[in-house]
């Protein structure tokens, strides 16, 4: 075949992904327009609350130190006053995770502040996101320090874990929000190269750090998860390197070593809440692919030599997002019956490989979640900002 021929077959697929995708967005973007201008009017009246509104006794860090607890480590009733043991998908309600509901409040804020802006344009969205970001990123009396060294602590045993970076995934949809009003006419230029400076700092932490080291290295959903967030405020900062490098590592690492020939992710099966945790990776790997593709470097197509692909992912986990009584895999042991909700792979998924029904089921599940669990692991909930 001559190279003009598939230059012009490659440039005719793009075309119609790109409708496909703007069709999709036409879609989503109705569902959503009620919730979204309503929750927006509710982001308009909330006044910051960072990580300094609230402390610990048992955080070895200062108020502006983002602190949790591992929430599946509870007291050990052989050794009371000992380290704390762990019970896998248990979560203990009396570990301390203020800090993260902070976080996830922010990202509710922000994330619906830039949505009702793509939809509306109006500034007054941008000016009470700025507000906000000034208060975590900038302001010395508020702002978070741009590292997680006292994250999913465990009590009287480590005072923070590699494994507490993926309480930042929420700070994902903060990134992204900031993208979508970046060009705004009353953003403020120097607030706005203070906030990316924060966002380079952490990437600097999480690429250098022994805790960033180790996640990056986690071989289920926390090594996913970490891509997910590099890659999300590479985009930001327009650290091209890192860019390259979490695309990289998607198709050397994370695809061909998670998922299986079938499309499931065996290392999540294998959990106590097997079903939740595979929607979860499936998530992340989808977002992953939503964020680093290019023309030139099209994850959505991309195949392991074994034949791995996203869309076998999305493949083996739709039928039982459709129909959960078909699940053939034990069920969790906790939240069983909170799953599933308006998961973001159906609403990528359906834009990137053209699947009305991925879309209509999307449409159908519940978009608004209130379980904390739920929201904990589902850091994508306005994606409109994403398209």
């Amino acid at each position: 075949m001559e190279k003009r021929t598939i230059y012009i077959i490659c440039c005719l697929f793009l075309t119609l992904t790109v409708s496909a995708q703007g069709t999709v967005k036409q879609q989503v973007t109705e569902t959503l327009r009620k919730q979204i201008l309503s929750q927006a009017d509710w982001a308009m009246k909330q006044a910051p609350v960072t990580v300094t509104a609230s402390s610990s006794i048992r955080s070895q860090g200062t108020i502006h130190d983002f602190y949790s607890e591992g929430d599946y480590w509870w007291p050990d009733p052989a050794n009371p006053d000992g380290p704390y043991i762990q019970k896998d998908g248990l979560t203990n309600p009396d570990n301390f995770v203020a800090h993260r509901l902070a976080v996830i409040r922010f990202s509710k804020i922000i994330g619906s502040l830039a949505s009702a802006y793509v939809l509306t344009n109006n500034p007054q969205y941008v000016a009470q996101a700025s507000k906000h970001l000034e208060a975590w990123f900038v302001n010395p009396a508020t702002r978070m320090n741009p590292s997680l060294l006292y994250a999913q602590a465990i009590t009287r045993k480590v005072s923070g874990r590699g494994i507490g970076i993926i309480d930042t995934i929420h700070l994902m949809e903060v990134a992204q929000g900031i993208i979508k009003m970046e060009k705004a006419a009353n953003i403020d230029k120097k607030l706005l190269a203070d906030i990316k400076n924060w966002f380079a700092e952490y990437l600097n932490w999480l690429t250098t750090h022994p805790y960033g080291k180790e996640e990056m290295e986690a071989k289920n959903n926390h090594g996913t998860c970490w891509v997910m967030q590099v890659a999300s405020f590479a985009k930001l900062t327009n650290n091209q390197n890192l860019l390259e490098f979490c695309r990289n590592r998607y198709k050397t690492v994370l695809l061909p070593r998670q998922m299986a020939a079938n499309g499931s992710f065996p290392l999540e099966l294998g959990r106590t809440k097997p079903y939740g945790y595979s929607l979860f990776n499936l998530d992340a790997m989808v977002m992953i692919c939503q964020i680093l593709s290019t023309e030139q470097d099209n994850l959505w197509e991309f195949s392991t030599p074994e034949g791995q692909t996203i869309k076998k992912g999305i493949e083996f986990m739709y039928p039982y997002v459709a129909d959960k009584s078909k699940w053939s895999f034990k069920q969790d042991v906790m939240y069983w019956n909170d799953w599933p909700v308006a998961q973001p792979f159906l609403v990528f998924g359906a834009a990137n490989f053209q699947q009305n029904n991925w879309l209509q089921t999307w449409k159908s599940l519940e978009h608004n979640p209130t379980t904390e669990e739920v929201i904990r692991n589902l850091p994508i909930r306005n994606p409109i900002i994403w398209f």
